[in-house]
């Protein structure tokens, strides 16, 4: 009989949570991605990454089933959504990024990763591939947010959350034109912008940590980023608000067909995600709370979060991985 990562047994005792073997998939798609750092071919590294993902994968004692991945189902190549992956004893849905910014690797910049959410089959919420609108906020502002306030609201209600003015904010979001008003609101309100590239899953766990300096994630991007923001929102206590953006009447007829009748209802952290969840990310180039992948002649270090909500950790892993039985230099 398959069991689940969350199930719990009569006797109150489940069983053993995989979470911490969860943290080696996400570190191989990091040690084969950043190998691609500065050579100006994302293609190649996200394939890369992709391959080194879904292999280990095989090796856990798994079903993983694809709810989110890099293809729509049918296509060709990568994680595709659909797909399942080993043939263990433990049925799981899982949604992935191999790399989340694969433009970014290529320029050989900061703030790439690898990410993996793991979930009980049916408790992650499968999306089309599309834009989204998010809004994502700490601990600290939860349920201080409304979606479809003005920005200048949100703000004033982020700053009474964190006991200072809204000059004193910090907004994280991606430097895209679609974002210009958004942009001249903020400014008018008078809270700080801080404009990324690329990584929006890597910009609204910054807003919901404490140290980063960053207090509120806002702006359109990915549907899938924003399923994996809500695994890494149930971990941190924070809260994402979210409306699909469809660019087209075939985007909204996708969406249908993944269960949202109404185009315009707002999703909630517990509507993207329910039950116990896993996150795992591995940084590929270093950014605000992740240090990228480090090689040296014998092998690699990297960093990973994992955060699970059944063992209730947020647990940083600072990992050598040892490429030979050479042993030279080990450096701390």
């Amino acid at each position: 009989m398959s069991t689940s990562p969350g199930e719990v047994d009569q006797s109150g005792m489940g069983p053993p949570c995989l979470c911490a073997e969860f943290t080696r998939v996400t570190e191989a798609a990091a040690l084969a991605a950043g190998r691609f750092m500065g050579q100006g071919d994302s293609v190649v590294a996200d394939e890369a990454a992709a391959e080194a993902m879904r292999a280990a994968l095989r090796e856990l004692p798994v079903t993983a089933r694809v709810v989110i991945g890099e293809r729509e189902e049918g296509s060709a190549g990568g994680i595709r959504v659909g797909d399942r992956i080993g043939s263990g004893s433990v049925d799981c849905d899982i949604a992935v990024d191999p790399l989340e910014g694969t433009d970014t690797v290529a320029r050989g910049q900061g703030g790439a990763m690898s990410v993996l959410v793991v979930g009980a089959p049916g408790q992650i919420l499968s999306l089309p591939d599309m834009y989204m609108q998010k809004l994502v906020v700490g601990p600290r502002a939860a349920g201080s947010i409304d979606i479809e306030a003005p920005v200048a609201d949100n703000l004033m209600a982020v700053a009474q959350a964190y006991d200072r003015s809204v000059a004193d904010l910090t907004v994280i979001m991606l430097d895209r034109p679609r974002h210009e008003s958004l942009v001249a609101d903020i400014r008018k309100a008078g809270a700080r912008i801080k404009l990324i590239a690329d990584g929006d899953i890597t910009a609204s766990i910054a807003a919901a940590v404490d140290g980063t300096g960053d207090h509120l994630y806002i702006g359109i991007g990915g549907a899938a980023e924003g399923v994996m923001t809500a695994a890494a929102m149930r971990c941190l206590g924070g809260q994402i608000q979210a409306k699909l953006w469809p660019l087209s009447r075939r985007e909204v007829e996708k969406a249908a067909q993944h269960g949202i009748d109404d185009i315009e209802m707002v999703l909630h952290t517990h509507d993207l995600v329910l039950g116990d969840v896993v996150f795992a990310a591995t940084g590929v180039t270093g950014g605000d709370f992740l240090r990228g992948v480090d090689y040296f002649r014998e092998g690699a270090r990297s960093h990973t979060l994992t955060m699970c909500t059944r063992c209730r950790i947020v647990r940083f892993v600072d990992t050598i991985h040892l490429f030979s039985d050479e042993r030279r230099e080990i450096r701390l």
